[in-house]
């Protein structure tokens, strides 16, 4: 069973206007496919939480700072999905303190030394007609202790970081050093790919 650790008790109403809320104990098969006897096809039937929104959240919109960065190769849809998630952080949310950082992770290494990009509804409204990254964006590791150390510096409560599968390996080794740090700091992957290479979907 995939688990996602929690920061603390969610104590906040959510201002998002959904019609329905996802309860943190509903769960999907990774494996969905039963038999001729409706029977699951696999024997090792892991499960990962249910995504949407919750009734409750941890962090206060009005004081929370988000992050977004995109990494590795580009493929279609990453402007439509850092505008996406640019309108619902600040329209469904409230969260009106939005970052971009620039060139991957890079952007959070001081001696890169790239700047911020302010993230708001006016600027990201058109993203979604150009292809490649307004964000732009990096091939490499870097430190994942420098990076966290920038993440705490600018106050980053939500890092959303957008990439592929070397990426998502970044992030879970980020969030590990957050977690050791005991920082409240939640990071979001959102895979995208060039290699048609995820593999719990059909291809």
């Amino acid at each position: 069973m995939y688990t996602i650790r929690n920061l603390g008790q969610p104590t906040i109403p959510s201002p998002v206007q959904a019609s329905v809320f996802i309860d943190d104990g509903r769960r999907i098969l990774e494996n969905p496919y039963i038999d001729a006897e409706n029977r699951p096809v696999a024997a090792d039937q892991r499960s990962l939480e249910i995504a949407g929104p919750r009734k409750v959240i941890y962090f206060d919109p009005s004081k929370t700072k988000a992050a977004i960065v995109t990494c590795g190769g580009l493929s279609p849809g990453i402007n439509d999905v850092i505008r996406a998630v640019v309108m619902e952080l600040y329209y469904g949310y409230g969260v009106k303190n939005i970052s971009g950082i620039r060139y991957g992770f890079q952007g959070l290494i001081p001696s890169y030394g790239h700047p911020l990009m302010e993230l708001t509804p006016d600027v990201v409204k058109d993203f979604h007609l150009d292809g490649g990254s307004k964000l732009a964006s990096s091939r490499g590791s870097q430190d994942i202790g420098e990076m966290v150390d920038s993440l705490r510096r600018l106050n980053i409560n939500l890092f959303f970081c957008i990439g592929g599968d070397g990426t998502m390996k970044a992030v879970q080794l980020i969030a590990e050093e957050i977690e050791r740090r005991n920082l409240d700091i939640s990071v979001v992957g959102i895979p995208k790919t060039i290699d048609n290479d995820f593999r719990t979907i059909d291809k």
